[in-house]
């Protein structure tokens, strides 16, 4: 386990001319020991909350960046399947008024009906598992209350370049 192989010559060049199937192994396990880095990215030895890791100034700033590239990412997505479903929406009506597509309305509405009343059965059985995300996302919250704000006002900022 933590063993890697990789082919020596994808790392620049190969050592041997003659023998270009040489491989390294590389014990990961012992790599990552080696990294203070690595500790202090994923949490090593000292796990808890971020408030107690990182000064008021850094908590704010990796959730504005964080943040900023979220909302960044959900307007551009957003715009995106906003234009994708209008457009295909328009072009169903163009095409229904030009008479190339014949739309049963009635049935359409009768399927939405099934299909809300599906959903509906479906999110009553789904409520203990909302209610527990809920709790989870409101206890992180409120142990990283810093970051969070730091995140959202990011979010805002991201959603408005």
């Amino acid at each position: 386990m933590g063993v890697w192989t990789y082919q020596r010559a994808w790392m620049g060049g190969c050592t041997d001319p003659e023998n270009e199937d040489t491989y390294e192994v590389v014990d990961l396990t012992q790599y990552a020991r080696r990294q203070q880095w690595w500790g202090c990215l994923f949490g090593g030895n000292n796990s808890g909350p971020m408030a107690e890791k990182y000064s008021v100034a850094t908590q704010i700033a990796l959730g504005g960046v964080s943040g900023w590239c979220a909302g960044y990412l959900f307007q551009k997505v957003g715009k995106i399947a906003a234009t994708a479903v209008g457009g295909g929406f328009l072009l169903l009506q163009i095409a229904n008024h030009s008479g190339y597509v014949q739309v049963d309305w009635k049935r359409v509405e009768k399927d939405v009906n099934k299909a809300k009343r599906h959903l509906k059965k479906k999110a009553d059985r789904a409520v203990p598992e909302l209610n527990s995300f809920i709790d989870q996302s409101t206890e992180f919250v409120k142990t990283n209350i810093i970051v969070t704000s730091g995140f959202f006002g990011g979010f805002l900022l991201g959603l408005a370049s």
